[in-house]
């Protein structure tokens, strides 16, 4: 079984989080430590570590976060200048929380990379 992270307190709204998007497949925050103008995450409101535990099953919930993805953009104002999709997997992918989670990065240029 994975290990609850505090992703899972958000999407139960046990500890604060400026939410801007939930329904019964996600949930969508402004990101505390923003890397641009506009960085939000989008996370499934099943707990999947990494990509690597998506089945099957999950299908509908994870294209829920690229429809979501493009609401959001186009709700910050940055869809049509455009912005990065971003998921992580794993150490080496950079990931920091094993709870999956897609980040929406825009409101300037973003250049080929974003480096932290």
């Amino acid at each position: 079984m994975a290990e609850e992270t505090i992703f899972s307190k958000i999407i139960r709204k046990e500890i604060p989080a400026d939410v801007l998007y939930q329904d019964e497949m996600v949930t969508a925050f402004r990101d505390i430590n923003p890397r641009a103008p506009s960085h939000i995450l989008i996370i499934p409101n099943k707990l999947l570590p990494t990509v690597n535990d998506i089945e099957a099953d999950d299908e509908a919930m994870m294209g829920r976060l690229f429809t979501v993805a493009r609401k959001l953009a186009k709700d910050e104002g940055i869809a049509e200048n455009g912005y990065r999709l971003i998921v992580n997997c794993n150490p080496h992918g950079g990931q920091e929380v094993y709870h999956i989670h897609m980040h929406l990065v825009g409101g300037r240029p973003l250049g080929p990379m974003i480096v932290g």
